[in-house]
């Protein structure tokens, strides 16, 4: 017998799918500090914060206003079942904020931002460190984690989610079965069987005012359980921010690999170039491309 229930499911697996088929070819970049590239080179493994605590979490919330955009849209139109869109808008909220767990890195296509310096080089202390795509992929690969291209085209978020809201009614229509809908039904069970796939889109969901950062993510499988030994945590700006281990060492090398280091802005060009170089030396790591400076005056704040 035809499964349409699990047509429907797979429908939303498969636009999953679709939005994490590309696969950056260019050297892609880690921006951070220097504490954190000192953990980086120490541990060879970048921490993949849960996405709800990452600098830019109300990223997250970008999908919430799309389907909320969307709902209102065919509440308008009169849209004969409502309630439905209403529960579903109220459900992805909150489990937006407070459901599963889902853990993403950060690489940007350009090493070289201002807009990336201001965010993580305070008080002259930031680097980006560029990585071989191939690396980052296959470290992906043996954790179970996907690659995924950010989208900040307002008119494909659109369609996208156009298609998710037509499967979520396709879903729930099933659930009612031949005699339809009653008032009082609650649909948390029919949105749940695609929590873990929405959730992974809208990692990659970005407002379109980001677009100049070409971001990729790196972004975890769903992880159910908090209690989770691969989930820890480590003192944020005002909270405890849960994290991912994720090894940056490709299963084909003993160590961690970097094609290139930019310094960012800093008073002390010629000293922190020295520095840098010298700690990396001691380290035995070797940027293949070596390190630059971004060239970019700095301003005290």
């Amino acid at each position: 017998m035809f499964n349409l229930r699990g047509t429907a499911q797979d429908m939303v697996s498969e636009i999953t799918q679709q939005l994490y088929s590309d696969t950056p070819s260019e050297t892609i970049y880690h921006y951070t500090s220097f504490s954190g590239l000192l953990g980086i080179v120490a541990s060879g493994s970048l921490w993949a914060s849960d996405i709800r605590y990452m600098n830019d979490s109300a990223e997250l919330n970008h999908m919430v206003t799309l389907i909320r955009e969307e709902v209102n849209e065919r509440i308008t139109l009169g849209h004969p079942n409502p309630k439905l869109l209403n529960q579903f808008e109220d459900w992805i909220a909150r489990r937006v904020t407070n459901g599963h767990m889902l853990f993403a890195g950060s690489f940007r296509a350009n090493g070289n931002l201002l807009s990336q310096w201001r965010g993580y080089s305070e008080l002259g202390k930031g680097v980006s460190i560029g990585f071989d795509p191939k690396q980052i992929l296959a470290c992906a690969r043996k954790q179970s984690f996907m690659v995924g291209k950010c989208i900040y085209d307002r008119k494909r978020q659109r369609a996208l989610i156009h298609q998710i809201v037509d499967f979520v009614e396709d879903l729930a229509a099933l659930s009612c079965g031949a005699h339809g809908c009653r008032d009082d039904l609650v649909f948390a069970e029919v949105f749940e069987q695609v929590e873990s796939d929405l959730l992974r889109i809208a990692a990659v969901l970005k407002h379109p005012s980001f677009q100049e950062e070409e971001e990729w993510r790196i972004v975890s499988p769903v992880i159910t359980d908090f209690k989770d030994p691969s989930v820890h945590y480590r003192e944020g700006t005002s909270m405890l921010v849960p994290f991912f281990e994720f090894s940056l060492v490709a299963p084909s090398e003993e160590k961690l690999q970097i094609q290139h280091i930019f310094l960012g802005p800093t008073p002390n060009i010629n000293l922190s170039m020295n520095s840098l170089s010298m700690y990396l030396a001691k380290e035995g790591v070797a940027p293949k491309r070596g390190i630059g400076y971004c060239q970019i005056p700095y301003r005290q704040r």
